[in-house]
């Protein structure tokens, strides 16, 4: 969505706006498309993904990515504080971020109590105490 809002802010820039804004790199590389980079220039790269094999540790990251992404769109709002156009989807989508957070911080929680059952075996099978 933040590509597609980008997209239309500057769909109809003249050159002389491009460079004003200071995205003649940007322009030259990539013309008004999406193309997905950090607010430095990085371009994304698979090397973001965090998966360890382990779900807490996964869970972990997945609650740290809310929070980053939460974070970048608060400072999305404050630098678009006059654009009410942009602010509403922004807003939108820090809500869906604070709503994500919570939905893993909870299936953090199960997967910690599920693990923390105590476990006996018996003839094979494997019975869980509570």
């Amino acid at each position: 969505m933040v590509g597609t809002i980008v997209h239309q802010l500057t769909k109809n820039a003249t050159i002389e706006e491009i460079e004003k804004a200071g995205l003649a790199p940007y322009y030259t590389d990539h013309g008004v498309d999406v193309y997905p980079v950090s607010a430095a220039g990085v371009p994304f790269t698979a090397a973001y993904i965090a998966a360890k094999g382990d779900p807490i540790a996964n869970l972990q990251e997945d609650l740290a990515a809310e929070q980053k992404a939460r974070a970048t769109y608060e400072k999305l709002i404050d630098l678009c504080r006059d654009n009410p156009d942009v602010i509403d989807p922004l807003r939108y989508l820090r809500e869906r971020e604070v709503v994500h957070f919570q939905r893993f911080g909870e299936a953090l929680r199960g997967v910690q109590d599920k693990l923390a059952k105590k476990k006996f075996y018996t003839n094979g099978c494997n019975n869980e105490v509570e």
